[in-house]
């Protein structure tokens, strides 16, 4: 009976790995698929997560590692002043619980890193995420050269796979730090880290449109530039690499080009009082960062509430409101994830969204040298890119922001030895 028992469990145990480690890996792939895809999973990843950790509550069971972590606090603490704000909220109950939600998409990054055990588990699932990235940078690339790629979605602009130009420079741009820095991790070898990383980079700067992707891509490689270079010069590569690249891109690509001028235009019109258009990316952003600046300063202490943002700005914006911001209630966003924080929770809210970044940052730079470069590039493109789009509030995107950082967090937690998990390890 003895032995039937220990079957049982033996059988048990591996039925939970294999659902653990596949809906993980599902999850890892997703972030490159269609958006029915990453939907279907998040759902899953929840529920598998939530009955995963109530059973380790049950039989008592803690997990000293993530203990160390201090993003599972911040981010718990985001959704409950979040949940909170549902009490004074000025958008309707509908508008306001989907806005919601899509906060919650930050969970995932915690669900992630405890659904991962150790770092074999870690490691399959990076390497899932990287070769779904890659079967995405190669589909683009094939429609790049001419090549038909049936399985790709109509989109407005070319060499897009499932998504928009903007979603997919900024996930190739993120995707190449990832490849160059996990290169020695035995995940790949360097020579398709090197290539990935390579074609990733290209495609953002000289073939995709996405100007935050444009920016991703220089910070990108200025840090990977300025890890390389001895300690005395850094802080100049830093700085004068980005500035070189661009210049050259600016010489050299004319889509570049445009794309600069266009912005640069764009913000003059605005400047001088043109109307703003909806096609106007740029004037439309200024004015939503206006309008928000405006709702901040009503209520500076306690906002308007989750899902109040559009709400708020169309108040203020007055007769004109619908062609910008569009009709009805339906949940909107100022395209800058910080503003989008302020305007629903206030000051404490754009401190607390910042301090959520500030507590990755820190666990990141506990991890060791690749693994913590990596999850710190990715931490500066998530930062760039919710300074100009509602990165994380978006769907799509703000997935694969937060699944590609939960892997890579739970990649360092898991890797990390008793010697080196209570200290800093230098850059």
């Amino acid at each position: 009976m003895r032995n039937v028992n220990r079957a049982s469990w033996s059988l048990s145990l591996s039925l939970s790995l294999s659902l653990r480690l596949g809906l993980v890996c599902l999850a890892a792939v997703s972030v490159s698929l269609p958006m029915a895809w990453i939907s279907l999973t998040k759902v899953l990843v929840f529920v598998v997560a939530m009955a995963y950790l109530m059973h380790q509550g049950w039989y008592r069971r803690t997990d000293a590692t993530i203990g160390q972590l201090w993003t599972p606090w911040a981010v718990t603490l985001i959704l409950v002043c979040s949940a909170c704000s549902l009490v004074w909220t000025a958008a309707d109950l509908t508008s306001a619980l989907v806005t919601f939600v899509k906060h919650a998409k930050l969970l995932e990054i915690v669900l992630l890193i405890s659904l991962i055990r150790t770092a074999a588990e870690a490691r399959i699932a990076i390497t899932a995420f990287a070769l779904g990235q890659a079967f995405m940078l190669l589909s683009s690339w094939l429609m790049f050269i001419g090549v038909n790629v049936p399985w790709h979605a109509d989109a407005p602009t070319p060499y897009v796979v499932f998504s928009t130009y903007l979603d997919q420079s900024v996930m190739f741009a993120m995707s190449a730090s990832v490849f160059w820095h996990l290169r020695h991790e035995k995940l790949w070898s360097p020579v398709v880290g090197t290539v990935g990383a390579a074609l990733a980079v290209t495609s953002t700067l000289l073939v995709l449109e996405g100007r935050s992707g444009y920016l991703i891509a220089l910070a990108g490689l200025a840090l990977a530039i300025m890890w390389t270079v001895p300690h005395r010069l850094r802080l100049a590569a830093l700085v004068f690499a980005p500035v070189v690249i661009l210049l050259g891109l600016l010489l050299g690509s004319a889509q570049v080009q445009e794309r600069v001028s266009k912005t640069l235009r764009e913000g003059q019109e605005f400047a001088q009082g043109t109307p703003v258009q909806v096609d106007d990316s740029t004037g439309w952003r200024l004015n939503a960062w206006r309008r928000s600046i405006q709702a901040m300063a009503e209520r500076p202490l306690q906002g308007h509430g989750v899902g109040a943002w559009t709400p708020a700005v169309k108040r203020l914006e007055g007769e004109g409101k619908s062609p910008i911001f569009g009709q009805g209630n339906n949940p909107s966003n100022p395209h800058q994830e910080y503003l989008l924080w302020g305007v629903e929770l206030g000051i404490g809210g754009l401190l607390m969204f910042w301090g959520a970044l500030a507590c990755m940052a820190r666990d990141a730079l506990r991890f060791r040298r690749p693994i913590k470069r990596a999850t710190v590039s990715v931490l500066v493109a998530i930062a760039i890119a919710c300074t100009f789009n509602s990165a994380l509030y978006d769907d799509l995107i703000g997935d694969f922001l937060c699944v590609s950082l939960g892997l890579l967090m739970a990649l360092g937690t898991r890797s990390m030895t008793k010697g080196n998990s209570q200290k800093e390890v230098p850059a």
